[in-house]
């Protein structure tokens, strides 16, 4: 199972939190950790799983080397193009605050069938809104499930 966590390449310390706790879950559910491989909130959640044993992937933009915390990488070199490989590799999705490139990982992801499940994030139709780490996993997990 593969869920992708989307969010912005810079974000503050509540939403670093916020990121890292969703990685931790996802590691500890077994699941892989799927996001775009940079910083911010991707590595934040990458060094939440990191911590717990769990695989990260990072699908980057160009053919940098990504954040410190990425298990594999795929150095895709389709510049934002590359989010519609993060969201289609994804079973479900978490959304972590986020601007316009979150945005359109969202709409993607809605236009893929792909659960999206969000911590403080767009509230737009289709995401179903989070209030902590542990209910956006818990369901990303049970859709990711049933999906497969």
């Amino acid at each position: 199972m593969q869920i992708g966590v989307i969010g912005a390449s810079e974000c503050d310390k509540t939403l670093d939190s916020v990121a890292e706790e969703t990685g931790r879950l996802i590691a500890k559910s077994g699941a892989v950790l799927v996001c775009g491989g940079r910083g911010g909130v991707m590595e934040s959640a990458c060094r939440g799983a990191n911590g717990e044993g769990g695989m990260t992937l990072g699908i980057l933009p160009d053919s940098s080397s990504g954040n410190l915390y990425l298990g594999a990488v795929v150095k895709s070199n389709l510049g934002i193009a590359r989010n519609a490989l993060v969201v289609g590799s994804s079973d479900a999705v978490i959304a972590v605050g986020g601007s316009y490139g979150t945005l359109s990982e969202i709409a993607m992801a809605l236009k893929m069938e792909i659960p999206v499940f969000g911590l403080e994030t767009w509230d737009i139709p289709g995401v179903e809104m989070c209030k902590t780490p542990d209910e956006a996993v818990s369901k990303a997990v049970l859709a990711a499930e049933n999906r497969m």
